[in-house]
């Protein structure tokens, strides 16, 4: 199918790439000449449940990888493919002008770019850098200044899909950076994602991804909720999907991620609640959420209670478990 970039609405700046059929659009190739560089080595650091499959897509478009992990065992499979696997993230910044990131936490982040064997330490004057983690917005604020002191450009680029998306290559990647940077971006970014947003400066697109965690939490806790009460009150868990699914409830936690187990099939609740986003990076987005609310004064009320419940949970055993476990523990909790 086509690509296009688009303008949508010329009061709102945003900017976004679909692979939907989109309306003929300028060459990207006049916003930035580094879009039409060819398929030369892309960095991907971090081959956890996201990063694994994003880093086998951009495999998938003809892209040679040099690949790190601080976990070797991740990388195996890719050294085995025939992709080159690397000592360090400064290893690959040597190797590789772009490079994505895909991080557990800001603390990870930091480490990778700013540490002793990190990718500033050997990064090339030019390079691209494109970090996928969802961190503290101010974070990677720090980090763009610092990238912009060797003569780089750093653009923040979190995704939303969780880890079926990253799979099938439909992630939405919501992307905050110089706007003259986005089609260099989107190149690769649109080899992982359906969707590429441009949400404006550094910082903006991590904003994006905390709000729409938030929501996400809200919303899987309040389909978890709902679930339970229709079945306690008798109602089959599959005919009360289904009723949500045409109905104002409808949601993606309860039409596509449904948590109670054997209404779908392919999803973490199926498989015992293995995979997929897990509880603990749930609570670490909403402590961002947090912060960041504070700092702007911003009252949270439903956020602030879905952050202490996902906080309860990483307590009572439910940290290593997908965040829509959050079902299984209101089915077990009786103290509420």
């Amino acid at each position: 199918m086509a690509a296009s970039l688009r303008l949508r609405g010329a009061a709102s700046g945003l900017w976004y790439w679909s692979r939907r059929p989109r309306p003929a659009a300028a060459s990207l190739a006049a916003v930035c000449s580094r879009s039409m560089a060819s398929k030369t080595p892309v960095g991907f650091i971090g081959l956890g449940n996201m990063g694994n499959p994003m880093a086998k897509n951009l495999m998938k478009h003809g892209y040679p990888l040099i690949i790190y992990d601080v976990f070797p065992d991740a990388c195996k499979e890719f050294q085995e493919a025939g992709e080159q696997v690397v000592s360090s993230p400064a290893d690959v910044a040597e190797k590789a002008d772009r490079i994505i990131t895909m991080l557990p936490t800001s603390i990870n982040t930091v480490e990778v770019y700013s540490g002793v064997n990190g990718i500033l330490k050997k990064v090339k004057k030019g390079s691209l850098l494109i970090d996928s983690s969802t961190i503290d917005p101010a974070v990677s604020k720090e980090l763009a200044k610092e990238v912009e002191k060797m003569g780089a450009v750093f653009m923040d680029a979190p995704v939303s899909g969780g880890v079926g998306a990253a799979r099938s290559g439909n992630l939405t990647f919501m992307v905050g950076g110089v706007e003259e940077e986005f089609a260099a971006a989107q190149e690769l970014l649109g080899c992982m994602g359906s969707n590429v947003v441009y949400c404006g400066a550094v910082g903006t697109g991590q904003a994006a991804k905390i709000c729409n965690n938030m929501l996400l939490a809200i919303s899987m806790i309040g389909t978890a909720e709902a679930m339970n009460l229709g079945i306690r009150l008798g109602l089959d868990p599959k005919l009360l999907a289904k009723i949500l699914n045409m109905s104002s409830g409808r949601c993606w936690s309860s039409d596509t991620y449904n948590p109670v187990p054997g209404v779908m099939d392919g999803v973490p609740s199926a498989n015992n609640y293995q995979g997929g986003f897990g509880t603990t990076l749930m609570a670490k987005d909403l402590g961002l959420a947090q912060d960041s609310a504070t700092s702007t004064k911003s009252p949270i009320i439903l956020g602030s209670l879905a952050h202490q419940l996902y906080r309860m949970m990483c307590a009572k055993g439910y940290s290593k478990k997908d965040f829509s476990s959050v079902f299984q523990f209101l089915r077990e909790e009786e103290t509420f």
